[in-house]
């Protein structure tokens, strides 16, 4: 985790909620660029599974990550539910797929845990703390290390291929 994120994830702030199957994650709403409907992307030969393709944004080629799939979950369904959250990243713009967004939860610092550490069995690098809200967890994604797994690296790759 890098510092900023993890400044972060300590000294609160706001954060946009959605769901993967069961689960509720919460990512930094000011790195959150839009919120849209899942449209049909542009499949890039040789990318891996979780990056579904890349969609064309007012101009701009952005690579579109399946975040259950990134996250080995449940194979991804979609439904008039499923939405894009297209982020900026590292002055990079990049479209994750989730099942729904729910709603934005302001989290006091008091309010945010240490993420869990599970040993081995578990990558927990994703997770920058755990948000709690009366008797709601919320996984706080880093997105920034989560994106950076080389996903930044084949986006560039995939934006440079579709340009």
């Amino acid at each position: 985790m890098n510092d900023t994120s993890a400044h972060a994830a300590t000294s609160g702030g706001e954060y946009l909620s959605f769901t993967l199957g069961n689960e509720h994650y919460g990512v930094d709403i000011l790195k959150v660029q839009e919120i849209r409907g899942y449209d049909a992307v542009t499949r890039v030969p040789d990318a891996p599974d979780y990056i579904k393709g890349v969609i064309n944004l007012r101009g701009t080629i952005v690579p579109v990550i399946d975040l259950r799939l990134k996250l080995r979950l449940d194979e991804a369904r979609y439904d008039a539910f499923t939405v894009m959250i297209v982020l900026n990243v590292e002055d990079r713009v990049v479209g994750i797929v989730v099942d729904s967004v729910s709603d934005v939860i302001p989290l006091s610092a008091e309010q945010i845990r240490p993420k869990p550490e599970f040993g081995a069995a578990v990558d927990t690098r994703f997770i920058s703390g755990i948000g709690t809200q009366d008797e709601r967890m919320l996984i706080l994604l880093d997105i920034e290390t989560l994106l950076d797994t080389a996903d930044l690296g084949q986006a560039a790759t995939i934006e440079e291929a579709a340009a």
